[in-house]
């Protein structure tokens, strides 16, 4: 209930910083962009140069550090698209929470890795050891197909993107899932008591950890969760909505982003 509380206070915050500065709903030729505030952010930044270079379209960056306030920030119209989350965590907050969304855009794939500071290899894995995972369902799911993926767990046939612990039925080795919020997921890494941590690219990138390099396992490039451009449904044919979609699939974006991601980043309008 406290963290609930919280999250009301601080989006009443955001809302009225959002409303005191107001130029940008004067000017209609500004379009307010909702990122992640890290690494995705400078690729913002570059999709918001290429913008106003390109297609003169004054972009303004708006930045979140959770997965919950981009949305809410979209739905109450304090922001006009927003950058940061994937298919199947938009599918799963819209049926939570009723929003009328639209895709205008693919991004990246950012890669899904498991990192540790106690073993280099999967099979180093003991009984009882534990690997600490996203607790949110989209996140929560992808982290689990993952461990399907390098073998290290069975799920239910059919479970489809969104599976849950219940879903596992075969787990060889006997080591412990743990769920937790994703941006404390880095920092259980020095805790004695966790062997691995699946971490999303954005919060391990915060960290200096890069998935190629660091992770012990990942996500091939066949991974369904590209990262989208989202706006509402009654914004969604907006001519500067598509400019900024052309901005962000831009060479100078991709350029940025294999800077930014040391190669991380693939690039998923290419695969439309």
């Amino acid at each position: 209930m406290k963290k609930i509380f919280l999250k009301k206070i601080a989006y009443a915050a955001l809302a009225i910083t959002l409303v005191s500065c107001g130029s940008s709903t004067k000017n209609t030729n500004t379009l307010r962009v909702g990122v992640q505030a890290g690494p995705e952010y400078k690729l913002a930044e570059a999709a918001k140069k290429e913008a106003k270079e390109k297609h003169n379209l004054d972009v303004e960056l708006i930045s979140f550090t959770d997965y919950i306030m981009p949305n809410e920030a979209l739905q109450q119209k304090d922001i006009d698209v927003n950058v940061f989350q994937t298919v199947p965590y938009l599918e799963e907050q819209s049926k939570n929470r009723g929003y009328q969304f639209a895709v205008v855009g693919n991004t990246f794939v950012y890669p899904m890795a498991g990192y540790s500071k106690k073993i280099k290899s999967i099979s180093e894995l003991k009984k009882d050891d534990t690997i600490v995972i996203p607790n949110d369902p989209s996140n929560l799911g992808r982290a689990l197909l993952l461990l399907q993926q390098v073998g290290l767990i069975k799920l239910k046939a059919d479970v489809g993107l969104l599976p849950t612990q219940r879903d596992i039925i075969e787990n060889k080795i006997g080591f412990s899932i743990l769920e937790l919020e994703a941006p404390q997921l880095p920092r259980t890494l020095d805790d004695n008591k966790v062997t691995v941590a699946i971490i999303n690219n954005n919060f391990a990138a915060s960290n200096n950890f890069v998935a190629k390099r660091d992770g012990i396992f990942m996500e091939d490039e066949k991974s369904p969760y590209v990262n989208i451009i989202v706006s509402r449904k009654d914004n969604a044919m907006d001519e500067k909505v598509h400019k900024f979609v052309k901005a962000y699939q831009s060479e100078a974006v991709a350029k940025a982003a294999e800077e930014e991601f040391k190669g991380g980043a693939v690039q998923g309008w290419l695969s439309k």
